[in-house]
């Protein structure tokens, strides 16, 4: 005999890191990170680089390409990805809006 679960679904925000509980400053800078962060991993992986061909590329070390390639937020700034982003010749465009 099988048991019945249940699951409750929560609409979630559009930032999953308010979401997890961080305060709206840091959630909002968390989920800029990473949509940089997503940018640049796909931008590597479409050219089927190796971490360390990007590494070269991109003047980094490998271990830090990894970082990158793993999701490791905390250890890219804005400026950082911007500038890896700049340097694979794509343009980042930032958008201010007032909240609801």
């Amino acid at each position: 005999m099988t048991e019945e679960k249940t699951v409750n679904v929560l609409l979630g925000d559009d930032n999953v890191f308010k979401d997890l509980g961080f305060e709206a400053e840091e959630a909002m800078n968390l989920k800029v990170r990473a949509d940089l962060m997503l940018d640049l991993r796909s931008y590597i992986q479409e050219r089927g680089w190796t971490q360390n061909e990007a590494a070269e590329f991109l003047g980094e070390t490998q271990p830090r390409i990894s970082n990158l390639m793993n999701g490791e937020i905390s250890r890219f700034s804005v400026d950082k990805l911007i500038n890896l982003l700049g340097k694979v010749g794509m343009e980042v465009k930032v958008e201010v809006v007032p909240k609801v």
